[in-house]
């Protein structure tokens, strides 16, 4: 099922009742469900991609359905990442094995401008900050409470480099800041800070 995050009128011919859910009025959802009966417009997926883009002057950000904060759309009966289809549509086929990074970190946004094909290793370089259960909010630097100190550590290609312990957070996020620039290449964050 398609999740709506704006009203939009419902997706039969003809009626012009606001959609409750799946693109459907609340009368013809009701029917779907019981009988599996829908008439619904569908449009080619160019045409229904469109019908779901918000332009602004910076990204490009998706109306439709979102799966974990990325937009999707279903193309030939399949599920379809908004982002990867919109980069195909402006660039050709996305070269095999590569994931396509949003350069904005803006995961709704399909601006063809904003996306890139990498490597999930350069996926994995493109951050924006620090994880989720990060008790500094900084990357790659932690609080050891036994010693009061901060360390540094950054993860690169299944390794993990220990940069040492520092008296202070900004002495830990600056060792992890050069480490980052010294081992990965899709690190724009950091290289704009430095």
């Amino acid at each position: 099922m398609e999740k709506y995050t704006q009203q939009q009128p419902c997706t039969i011919d003809g009626c012009a009742t606001l959609a409750r859910a799946s693109g459907l009025c609340r009368k013809h959802y009701q029917r779907w469900y019981r009988f599996g009966i829908t008439e619904k417009k569908r449009g080619t997926p160019e045409e229904r991609f469109w019908a779901n883009v918000e332009k602004t002057d910076d990204c490009w950000n998706w109306t439709g359905g979102l799966q974990v904060g990325y937009g999707n759309l279903s193309v030939e009966g399949e599920r379809s990442a908004a982002h990867r289809f919109s980069y195909e549509l402006a660039n050709g086929p996305i070269p095999e094995g590569l994931h396509i990074d949003h350069i904005c970190h803006n995961r709704a946004c399909v601006n063809p401008q904003h996306l890139r094909p990498v490597t999930p290793k350069q996926n994995a370089e493109n951050h924006q900050g620090a994880q989720c259960n990060s008790t500094t909010g900084i990357r790659g630097v932690f609080y050891e409470k036994r010693s009061g100190k901060y360390i540094a550590i950054v993860n690169s290609g299944g390794k993990r480099h220990y940069l040492g312990s520092f008296d202070t957070v900004q002495a830990a996020d600056s060792a992890a800041v050069a480490k980052r620039n010294e081992l990965f290449t899709h690190n724009d964050k950091d290289r704009k800070a430095a």
